[in-house]
C-alpha cells in the first residue's frame, strides 16, 4: 500500500489529522478504521505489511478466542463479515479442570442466552480482514513500510518524523505496535513484568471424539493446556510448559507427541489422531507504567502483555479500542481538544485498571495451578467447585464475554 503523496504537504503547520496510528496489527487496524468511521482522520504508520490470509492455506498456528464484546467492535467497523465468511470456531461451553484435585468450572453461552460464549479466529485472518478494510476506507492513509524515527510532543500537536523524512502532525498519536513498541521506547515508558519460564507449544489436532464446540482448558503442575474448537473440526492446543520440557516436547516425533498430549488432557476427547507441526512462544507478563504520555497513548500489546491462560490479550487489546474511540468521540462532541490531557487520562484511568487486574490476576491464578503442593491443589480444587455454583460463575462468564 502506497503512502497518500499529498499527506506531508497537508500534514505541515496545524495539526492536519486527528490521529496517527503507529502499527497495523489487530489493535492498531481495528482503531484506525474505528476512528475513520466515526470521522476522525487519520494515517497509519506500519513498518510491513502483514502476511496475506488464504483460504487454500492450513489454519494459522496462531488463534486467538474472541469475546463477545470483540466480535461486536469488529462488526461495528465493518470488519466481521469478511473474517465470519472466511473461518470461525465458535464456542458454546467451557470446561475447566485440575489435574491433581477434584473440581471443574462449566460455562455455557445459553445461560446468558448467547448463541455463542466466543470464537476461535487466526490471528492472520484478523489482521487480514482489517487491512483489507483500511485500504478502502477513504478517512484513512496508510504510510507502510514506514517507521518513526522521532516524536515532537507538543502542547497543541504531536509531530512525527518518519525515517524517510516524512513529517506528520496530529491530535493524537497512538503506539499500536506490540510488545516491542518503538514509540514506547522513545517516550521513556518503562514497561515492567517478568518472564514466566515457560513458553507456549500450539499446534493443531485431530481428536477421536469431536470436540463439541466446547474450549476445553486442563490446570496441571507445568501449565495449563487448552484445547481449542476449530472449524474445521480439528482442535487448536496451546500447552504452557517450562522452558526445558516445552523444548522436550517439541523435539519429540509425532506419535510420541500425540500419545504425550493425550495423557496430559486426560483423553476427554479420546486418542490424539493427527497433528500438525509445533511452534512454541515465550511466556511474559509486562505492564506499561503508565498508558499516556503527553498526546501520546499507548493501546493493546505496547501498553500489556498478559499470561496467555485464559486467552484474554486480544479482547483486551480491542477494549483499548473501544475506551479509546469512546473517549476522542466524546470529547469531540464537547468541542473539547481530543488530544487534551484531561481526556486521554479518563482512558488511562479506565485501562490502565483493567489492564492490571487482568495481567496480576491471570498471573495469581497461573501461580497457583501450577503449583505441586498438594495441600494448594486441594484448594483450587474446591475452588473450581465453589466457582462452578451460584453468582461467582455468572460473574466470571459476564467478564470474559465483556460485559463488566
Amino acid at each position: 500500500m502506497t503512502p497518500d503523496p499529498d499527506l506531508p504537504r497537508r500534514s505541515r503547520g496545524r495539526a492536519g489529522l486527528d490521529a496517527i496510528v503507529v502499527g497495523a496489527g489487530a489493535a492498531g487496524g481495528a482503531l484506525a478504521l474505528a476512528l475513520a468511521r466515526d470521522g476522525f482522520e487519520v494515517a497509519v504508520v506500519e513498518a510491513r505489511e502483514p502476511a496475506p490470509w488464504r483460504a487454500d492455506d492450513d489454519v494459522d498456528l496462531r488463534v486467538v478466542a474472541l469475546a463477545p464484546d470483540a466480535r461486536e467492535l469488529l462488526d461495528g467497523i465493518g470488519a466481521w463479515p469478511a473474517i465470519a465468511s472466511a473461518r470461525t470456531g465458535p464456542y458454546r461451553q467451557m470446561h475447566v479442570w485440575d489435574a491433581l484435585a477434584p473440581g471443574s468450572l462449566h460455562f455455557d453461552a445459553a445461560e446468558n442466552g448467547e448463541a455463542a460464549l466466543g470464537w476461535i479466529v487466526e490471528n492472520k485472518l484478523v489482521q487480514h480482514a482489517l487491512w483489507q478494510a483500511l485500504a478502502t476506507e477513504a478517512r484513512v492513509r496508510v504510510l507502510c513500510p514506514a517507521e518513526v524515527e522521532a516524536i515532537d510532543d507538543g502542547p497543541d500537536a504531536v509531530g512525527v518524523t518518519l525515517a524517510d523524512g516524512t513529517r506528520l502532525r496530529a491530535r493524537v498519536l497512538v503506539s499500536a505496535e506490540g510488545a516491542e513498541s518503538s514509540v514506547r521506547a522513545k517516550l521513556g515508558i518503562a514497561f515492567e513484568g517478568r518472564d514466566y519460564g515457560q513458553r507456549a507449544v500450539v499446534a493443531h489436532v485431530a481428536t477421536e471424539r469431536p470436540h463439541q464446540g466446547t474450549a476445553w482448558q486442563r490446570f496441571q503442575p507445568g501449565g495449563p493446556l487448552a484445547f481449542l474448537p476449530l472449524a474445521d473440526g480439528r482442535c487448536s492446543i496451546v500447552w504452557s510448559l517450562p522452558d526445558a520440557e516445552a523444548a522436550r516436547i517439541l523435539a519429540l516425533d509425532d506419535a510420541a507427541f500425540r500419545a504425550e498430549l493425550g495423557c496430559a488432557f486426560d483423553f476427554r476427547l479420546g486418542e490424539i489422531t493427527a497433528a500438525t507441526k509445533r511452534a512454541a512462544f515465550p511466556l511474559r507478563l509486562r505492564l506499561a507504567d503508565r498508558f499516556v504520555h503527553g498526546r501520546c497513548v499507548l493501546a493493546g500489546d505496547a501498553a500489556h502483555v498478559v499470561h496467555p491462560l485464559a486467552g484474554q490479550g486480544m479482547n483486551l487489546a480491542f477494549r483499548d479500542v473501544r475506551c479509546l474511540r469512546r473517549v476522542l468521540g466524546a470529547a469531540r462532541e464537547r468541542g473539547s481538544d481530543i488530544g487534551a490531557a484531561h481526556v486521554l487520562r479518563r482512558y488511562e484511568r479506565e485501562r490502565r485498571s483493567e489492564s492490571t487486574v487482568a495481567a496480576y490476576g491471570l498471573d495469581a491464578i497461573a501461580r497457583l495451578f501450577v503449583s505441586r503442593l498438594v495441600p494448594v491443589a486441594r484448594l483450587c480444587g474446591l475452588g473450581l467447585a465453589a466457582a462452578n455454583r451460584g453468582p461467582l460463575r455468572r460473574l466470571l462468564t459476564q467478564a470474559a464475554a465483556g460485559d463488566l
